[in-house]
């Protein structure tokens, strides 16, 4: 019997299966940065009912739609910090990626709230290059 593929999960912390899927699946993120990744992974998968599920209801836009973007090549994520106060955290990252073939950045400290157990992203400040 073969064993199941083990994908390696975009976020670049482990294995698919058991690191960004079963949030996607709908279980609760542990921590924040949890969540960032899991957002992250959903952005790279193009998972646009979960990015809405998991923004605050406070910011969340009416509606995401990958359609009609300028097709993004998502290539890594490298958290720098993350900080967790009560039900409030940060997390600061980096996303590479490539729109058009020309690579790009986002440095962002993403803020979060943590409401009935579950933590759900609220906005972000987007740092310079």
């Amino acid at each position: 019997m073969k064993a199941a593929k083990q994908t390696p999960c975009p976020c670049g912390k482990g294995i698919y299966a058991t690191c960004c899927q079963p949030l996607h699946a709908g279980a609760a993120a542990g921590t924040a940065e949890s969540l960032m990744r899991s957002r992250y992974s959903a952005f790279v998968l193009q998972l646009a009912d979960y990015l809405q599920a998991s923004w605050h209801a406070s910011t969340r836009p009416a509606e995401l739609s990958f359609d009609g973007d300028e097709p993004t090549k998502w290539i890594a994520l490298d958290v720098r910090a993350q900080a967790e106060q009560g039900d409030s955290a940060t997390v600061e990252f980096i996303a590479r990626y490539k729109v058009s073939g020309r690579a790009q950045r986002l440095h962002e400290i993403s803020r979060f709230v943590r409401e009935q157990g579950r933590w759900y992203y609220v906005d972000g400040e987007i740092l310079p290059q």
